[in-house]
């Protein structure tokens, strides 16, 4: 699991592209993930964490952002549970892989399935 210990960044202050993704993923932390997430109209539970820092690891694992299908495929090799994207849209109605990642600190995939 990835720990960032960084004092609280306000989100409209750091650098971000015209979508809200952030430029540079070191400025994240998990104050900031919380403050995205409230702009996306999520509350976070421990399953959007999951999440999070699932993808967070593989992007800092592969220097990829993984689409829906990657997501999904490598979670249930690794996770002992089946993940599919019906539950993944229920956690980030507008588009797991997308809204995740741009929570999660992390580059827009490039391809979303």
């Amino acid at each position: 699991m990835i720990k960032n210990s960084k004092k609280h960044l306000n989100y409209e202050k750091i650098e971000k592209d015209l979508e809200g993704y952030l430029k540079n993923n070191k400025d994240w932390n998990t104050s900031l993930a919380k403050e995205i997430a409230k702009k996306e109209n999520i509350i976070l539970t421990y399953e959007h964490w999951e999440i999070i820092y699932f993808i967070r690891n593989f992007y800092f694992k592969y220097n990829i952002t993984p689409s829906m299908r990657m997501l999904i495929n490598s979670m249930n090799k690794i996770l002992s549970k089946k993940i599919h994207s019906v539950y993944l849209f229920q956690l980030f109605p507008k588009g797991p892989a997308k809204q995740a990642s741009k929570i999660a600190g992390i580059p827009k995939p490039s391809q979303c399935l």
